[in-house]
């Protein structure tokens, strides 16, 4: 549940103004200018350590692999690399992670609640 709060959180976030860095005076006169974090600061502080942490979890990684693919689709055009790059870093991640041919393609495969129910779905499979 906290990755579906931080999956919804990165969408708005990914279709936001997010430069607000600059105060102006009545006039419109440029007075103040103030460093705030951009999209990739707040890609990176919600997912890399649980990508860290998460790295031996095949059910983590395919929660993540799916977020970073939704995400993707969600965010402003000129958001779509730093997730690209993440999806990309989440898959190395993987393929340092799991020796075993299995498991690291049942980590790559993407799945919204990362317990391999699509495969399942995919196959037939209900039982």
């Amino acid at each position: 549940m906290a990755l579906d709060q931080i999956e919804d959180l990165l969408r708005r976030l990914g279709r936001s103004d997010l430069d607000v860095g600059h105060e102006t005076d009545r006039q419109g006169a440029l007075r103040l200018v103030y460093p705030t974090p951009g999209w990739e600061d707040f890609l990176e502080l919600a997912l890399l350590e649980i990508m860290y942490y998460g790295s031996h979890s095949i059910q983590v990684m395919r929660r993540l692999a799916a977020m970073l693919e939704d995400l993707e689709t969600m965010v402003l055009p000129s958001r779509q690399a730093a997730v690209q790059r993440l999806s990309q870093r989440l898959h190395m991640s993987v393929e340092h992670s799991f020796v075993e041919p299995e498991d690291r393609q049942d980590a790559e495969e993407m799945d919204r609640q990362g317990l391999g129910l699509a495969r399942q779905e995919a196959n037939g499979d209900n039982g």
